[in-house]
């Protein structure tokens, strides 16, 4: 007789993700995720299949859940580099209070491990990577159709450099990096593409 699901698996896979981004997909093993969801092994390699799957579904659904309204508030905001700077302070916020305080970002977090390695998570991880440095160039699109940034700026470069700036402040808010400092780093950045006048 077949195997019947008496659990919900997207139930599950909101459990994977806490478990993975809290504690690290890389030092955390099936045994843990048993532990934290309650389910058997086999239940959990029937749906979704090896580690490696398992941890590619909970990357695509902290993408969906987490990293893509927040792209898409970006890229729609008009209000140029005031908007980028109310993405990095709500970002500082996020990373080093509440909830998820010093958790990082599950995305970054896999960056930094054997993991981004596999096909299926590179995929996830450059997709997330060009869906945040396009609303970063949108941002800055805005910014420089108001004047606010210096003349001559690559919208690219400095687009993709936001975008590394968002990965380090998610790194060393896990490591237990001040907001303030966080602060302080991303306002130089901005700083530097910035006209006189914007900054004052």
């Amino acid at each position: 007789m077949p195997d019947i699901k008496h659990f919900d698996p997207d139930t599950t896979l909101d459990q994977v993700v806490r478990l993975f981004w809290q504690r690290g997909a890389e030092v955390t093993g099936i045994a843990d995720v048993v532990q934290a969801t309650g389910l058997s092994r086999s239940s959990l390699y029937a749906t979704f299949g090896g580690k490696s799957q398992l941890q590619a579904a909970a990357l695509g659904r902290y993408r969906e859940r987490q990293s893509r309204p927040v792209f898409e508030a970006l890229a729609a905001d008009t209000r140029g580099v005031p908007a980028i700077a109310a993405f990095f302070e709500r970002l500082v916020a996020a990373r080093c209070s509440g909830e998820h305080a010093r958790w990082g970002c599950l995305v970054t977090n896999t960056h930094a491990t054997a993991s981004g390695g596999l096909p299926e998570i590179r995929e996830i991880l450059d997709r997330h990577h060009d869906a945040l440095r396009a609303a970063m160039r949108a941002a800055l699109e805005v910014a420089r159709t108001k004047g606010q940034l210096r003349a001559g700026l690559k919208l690219g470069d400095a687009a993709e450099a936001l975008t590394l700036q968002a990965y380090a402040v998610n790194l060393r808010s896990r490591a237990g990096a001040e907001a303030a400092v966080l602060l302080a780093g991303v306002r130089a950045v901005l700083d530097g593409f910035t006209t006189t006048e914007e900054r004052r």
